[in-house]
């Protein structure tokens, strides 16, 4: 009986396998059907092509897992590895990795949020890549003005960015975000070390700027028009 099961198994083409394997989202246990044979393993990355959004957030992901995984999906637009308290840890060295991938290119939406272990070194060689992103969360990172300019001449398709308590980010940074990224049109800033008057200035660049967290008295006329560059 056991032998006639596991040839009706064998008889399942590899399309319906991936078919189903899209379907599990735990990466364990993708890694255990991949393990199984080689007709499973070839379900297991046609699953994985077929994907448009892959979430790391809440599994313990390290850079080399984490990269051959996207490498695979090679219809990935959306790409959560946000820290979660179980601990994706992801350095600079993995999202180098990442960027290598040929899926890059077209992901719209990218979360780095609260990934204490990356720098700009590697939010820059990710963002030169990501030319059609259009929603980047980078809040709770360390990161620097220099995201902001790579962000700034890379990204021209950005609408909403996430700075939640970013605090080494200055002013400088956010109105060359805002001068070059054209079709911007919100903006998280909660937490960071940037003056009133920094957020009235970019509505000044940008007065249609949604500017949040909601509730901070702005007013574009208030200030001189700040420099466009």
């Amino acid at each position: 009986m056991r032998e006639r099961e596991d040839a009706e198994i064998d008889r399942l083409p590899v399309d319906l396998l991936a078919h189903i394997f899209v379907l599990i989202s735990s990466f364990t246990d993708l890694a255990q059907a991949s393990s199984v044979c080689r007709r499973w393993r070839q379900g297991v990355k046609q699953s994985l092509a077929r994907r448009e959004r892959l979430s790391f957030a809440g599994w313990k992901m390290d850079d080399e897992s984490t990269a051959r995984i996207v490498r695979c999906a090679y219809s990935l637009k959306e790409l959560d590895i946000s820290r979660s308290r179980w601990g994706c840890q992801i350095t600079d060295d993995g999202l180098h990795k990442i960027s290598l991938a040929k899926c890059v290119s077209n992901l719209t939406s990218i979360s780095l949020w609260g990934m204490t272990g990356i720098t700009d070194k590697g939010v820059v060689q990710l963002v030169s890549r990501a030319v059609s992103l259009q929603y980047l969360n980078i809040g709770g990172t360390f990161v620097t003005d220099e995201s902001l300019f790579a962000i700034a001449n890379n990204c021209p398709h950005l609408k909403t960015i996430i700075l939640w308590s970013c605090r080494h980010v200055t002013e400088n940074g956010l109105i060359m975000l805002v001068n070059k990224c054209c079709k911007l049109e919100s903006i998280n800033v909660w937490g960071m070390r940037v003056p009133v008057d920094c957020f009235i200035g970019l509505l000044a660049i940008s007065p249609a700027l949604q500017i949040k967290p909601l509730g901070v008295p702005l007013n574009a006329s208030t200030v001189s028009l700040w420099p466009i560059m």
